[in-house]
């Protein structure tokens, strides 16, 4: 249990000054880089709105994995992983991470079929692959958690 100490206090440190910065960016940040953005380049102001609100709901969908992750901490530090409890905060994050998923390639395909060079469109593409790969993992992880818990009720019983 001491090793299992060791790791979830700065977890939970680097989880907080992650949910902060994020908080920064949705606030601060994004909303007034693209306000300078659609004043530096007047063409392309209209996408001012779409692109903040972009921001802010993929933000959003790492602010919710966070959340959850944080609450599957709690159920790790008091041994209630393999537990039913687990699965609706593994769900919500499988959910915030397919919306932000869906989001960002709806948004790729938009700047990918206005790119005047292959680079853009292929690095919009190879970050989809990456996202689209780390949602599916959290997805067979999800049903690897189902079996051990499954397992574990299971030893319960015997016991």
């Amino acid at each position: 249990m001491q090793m299992l100490e060791r790791v979830v206090v700065p977890l939970r440190v680097l989880l907080v000054l992650l949910f902060a910065v994020l908080v920064l960016l949705q606030t601060m940040s994004f909303p007034g880089q693209f306000a300078h953005m659609a004043e530096q380049d007047p063409e392309n102001a209209y996408l001012r709105w779409p692109l903040t609100a972009f921001a802010i709901v993929e933000l959003l969908c790492v602010q919710v994995v966070i959340v959850c992750t944080w609450r599957l901490l709690t159920l790790v530090k008091v041994d209630r992983i393999f537990s039913e409890d687990a699965f609706k905060w593994v769900d919500s994050i499988v959910v915030a991470m397919a919306t932000g998923w869906a989001l960002y390639g709806g948004v790729s395909l938009y700047f990918a079929s206005r790119a005047d060079d292959p680079g853009a469109p292929l690095l919009l593409f190879v970050m989809g692959l990456v996202g689209g790969v780390v949602l599916l993992l959290v997805v067979v992880m999800r049903a690897l958690l189902r079996q051990a818990t499954t397992l574990r009720t299971d030893m319960e019983a015997v016991i």
